[in-house]
């Protein structure tokens, strides 16, 4: 998921981002609802997690203004505000899900989930993907080849995701940066490099054939390679 996070408190942000990051996510942060603005404006986002008491712009202010805008993206609510009117209220305002703080880090991972389950198109809701005997389970989070189980960590998986679901086409370095990395990182870096490599070691090493081809001067394909 790409997930836009409005929050004020730089603590709870770090924690916040570090999680969704550490769970596979791409997450940037906005420190305030003027900047949150801007920031959903300028990129594409699958879900947006919203803080309640903000400076300058609050969260209630901020969905408001979103949906004036025609930003339909599915936003959650987070406040200390718990009583049931402040949630009718945070509801009311446009938030299509409310979360009250403290709260635990797997509950608000699932209700994202489903905040954007309600909206991912039905060709995206397949939960197994297969290329030429590489298959991943999206529920359960498991890759094999050949039934050889593979142990990916979250950014491979990620980019194995975003590979299988593009499977014969070549997808540029550009596109990995955007749904993969989110722009986190400078397009000149090797990241992009040292992630394939790694990957392409868990799913080709000791198999038939590659998969995972490079497609010179244009990125990377997942495939069969193709006769030249």
């Amino acid at each position: 998921m790409n997930i836009l996070l409005v929050e004020d408190d730089k603590q709870v942000a770090e924690f916040i981002v570090n999680e969704l990051t550490a769970a596979g996510h791409n997450c940037n942060h906005a420190p305030d609802g003027v900047e949150g603005r801007a920031a959903a404006a300028d990129g594409t986002y699958d879900v947006m997690v919203v803080d309640r008491m903000m400076p300058r712009m609050d969260g209630i202010t901020l969905i408001n203004t979103l949906r004036a805008d025609g930003d339909t993206t599915p936003a959650l609510m987070l406040s200390a505000l718990g009583d049931v009117d402040d949630r009718v209220q945070g509801l009311h305002g446009g938030a299509d899900d409310y979360l009250v703080k403290p709260f635990a880090m797997a509950e608000l991972l699932a209700r994202l989930d489903v905040l954007v389950r309600r909206v991912v198109p039905e060709a995206e809701l397949q939960t197994v993907l297969e290329v030429e005997g590489l298959s991943m389970d999206l529920l359960k989070q498991h890759v094999q080849r050949e039934k050889v189980a593979i142990t990916l960590q979250p950014r491979e998986y990620k980019l194995l995701e975003y590979l299988m679901r593009h499977a014969g086409q070549v997808v540029t370095r550009a596109m990995l940066l955007e749904h993969v990395w989110g722009y986190h990182f400078d397009p000149q870096t090797n990241v992009i490099d040292v992630h394939v490599s790694r990957l392409r070691q868990k799913i080709d090493k000791d198999f038939e054939f590659p998969l995972l081809n490079t497609v010179r001067g244009a990125g990377y394909r997942l495939g069969p390679q193709l006769d030249t």
